[in-house]
């Protein structure tokens, strides 16, 4: 059904007013069905108060509460050493370009982490995988903080990329599992806003705790935000992969009948560590299958000119600017630099977060007004007309970022420049998952995972090439050619928004196995 466009009709939404299954709070799934002003709540949930469909919104917003910190973590985590460069190289006779490179192996795997998450996800649950993603995040962020030498430092911060990937990627498939097709723009903004102003959050903080703490003790504060996010998913997660299709497969006749099963702390438990997910994972797919199904899906074009054209070239360059300014800012002005000390670094963040944040009230009114204007004319593909302000917005951000430091201009064009291309980073984002989601509902961690895949290899890459760049060419020639970058790129957009209809008609995807 993946590729039925949806209509918009009264008459529909009054038809399952029939169902009076009960809510977690008591609350009548027909009531929750009749407030939307007539607008129908797509997919159907079922009778099963177990449905993440039919938890209150008190439940379902504790769960994505319990998802943001793991999301913020990802980037966060990566970025929070970008600060502690410059304290790390005397330590280890090392230059500090050199012992910058630490962070682009946990960058890179944060890629292959995010595909391996998918099918583990899909065939034991969410839930589980979250959980030992923060348990293993935080073990290996103990690791770094007491690591002997460069080597070992780098081996952590790798591992640091792999496992605290799939909280990026699984959630996609969490907000499918709990939230309606009207509310998913929404939730999707708030969920790519957490991964995308983790970067920035994370170094404002250890710069600022690096003016009274060693770097070692600052690794030491990083791990006790991952201890934070672990607990609040042990508190609040709650599994949401739910077969509404297959009732009958549920344990127990209460899950039909409307009595939602009461609470226990060992089913809890088991939840967690991923026991209940192995013991029902009959019916679901093999990892081999969701695998497969993976690759199938990044060679649909729809899917593939997205995410590997698109996504890559616009979010690589912010994730060069985030690992290279430092470089760019803290070198006193006699060697081309501003002379930052640590406390105006750390101010310096708030510039991608203040763009990161617009971005998300512009996604909160945009997306909504883009589908209630594709429902009418029935193309998933109107979603994708958001990137093109987006766009426009980054590319003149990146040639005023290049021109300020190209002529030694005021820092305020960095901040601006920064900001703007932030803007257009979460902006972009929030269009192509929505639109992604859209298209293929019952796929929605298998092409999180591309969209993660793609935005850490042009991230992973940049690093190695971005600083050479601009001291072979300049600032003003390299940042604006990026900007030439992101701006070519729009044409996969504008390709997909011309025969993306007649791709996703003749390349249908695989068939959901759940």
């Amino acid at each position: 059904m993946a590729d039925v466009e949806p209509q918009v009709t009264k008459e529909a939404a009054h038809s399952h007013s029939a169902v009076e299954a009960k809510t977690a709070d008591g609350e009548s799934i027909a009531s929750q069905q009749g407030r939307a002003d007539g607008t129908v709540l797509s997919p159907v949930p079922s009778t099963s108060p177990d449905d993440p469909l039919n938890w209150s919104w008190a439940k379902k917003h504790a769960v994505l509460l319990a998802l943001i910190p793991g999301c913020l973590l990802t980037d966060w985590t990566l970025t929070w050493g970008t600060t502690v460069f410059q304290l790390q190289a005397p330590e280890w006779g090392m230059t500090i370009e050199a012992v910058a490179q630490s962070v682009s192996p946990g960058i890179f795997m944060q890629g292959p982490g995010g595909l391996l998450a998918v099918p583990l996800c899909q065939r034991y649950g969410r839930l589980p995988v979250i959980f030992w993603s923060q348990l293993l995040s935080l073990a290996f962020t103990i690791g770094a903080t007491f690591a002997p030498d460069y080597a070992s430092f780098t081996a952590m911060r790798t591992l640091q990329g792999f496992f605290g990937a799939p909280p990026q990627v699984i959630g996609m498939s969490i907000i499918h599992d709990m939230f309606f097709f009207h509310e998913r723009a929404r939730k999707i903004n708030i969920w790519a806003a957490s991964f995308l102003i983790g970067p920035y959050l994370g170094p404002l903080i250890s710069s600022l705790l690096l003016l009274r703490i060693g770097w070692r003790p600052d690794f030491g504060v990083l791990a006790g935000f991952y201890a934070f996010s672990l607990l609040l998913v042990v508190v609040f997660g709650d599994e949401t992969l739910f077969d509404r299709t297959h009732l009958d497969k549920l344990e127990g006749k209460a899950a039909v009948a409307g009595a939602r099963r009461p609470f226990s702390l060992a089913r809890h438990a088991s939840l967690l560590v991923g026991i209940e997910g192995f013991r029902t994972r009959a019916g679901r797919p093999t990892v081999w299958t969701v695998f497969k199904d993976q690759l199938i899906l990044l060679a649909r074009p729809y899917v593939f000119l997205p995410t590997a054209l698109f996504v890559m070239p616009i979010t690589m360059w912010t994730i060069g600017v985030v690992s290279t300014i430092s470089q760019f800012v803290l070198p006193p002005p006699d060697h081309g630099g501003y002379g930052f000390s640590l406390v105006a670094l750390a101010m310096l963040y708030w510039a991608p977060m203040v763009g990161t944040l617009v971005a998300e009230a512009w996604g909160h009114w945009f997306n909504d007004f883009l589908a209630r204007r594709y429902m009418a004319r029935f193309s998933f593909e109107s979603r994708l007309s958001a990137v093109y302000p987006a766009v426009l917005i980054g590319a003149a951000g990146l040639v005023l970022f290049g021109q300020t430091l190209d002529k030694h201009l005021s820092w305020l064009g960095l901040a601006f420049g920064w900001a703007m291309l932030c803007f257009c980073t979460l902006a972009n984002m929030t269009a192509i998952s929505a639109y992604l989601l859209d298209c293929l509902p019952d796929h929605a961690a298998l092409t999180g995972a591309w969209l993660n895949f793609w935005r850490v290899i042009g991230g992973f890459s940049v690093v190695y090439f971005q600083l050479q760049w601009v001291h072979l060419n300049g600032p003003a020639l390299s940042f604006g050619m990026q900007a030439v970058v992101i701006v070519g790129a729009t044409i996969a957009i504008i390709v997909t928004q011309i025969y993306g209809r007649q791709w996703r008609a003749k390349f249908p995807p695989p068939v959901a196995e759940n």
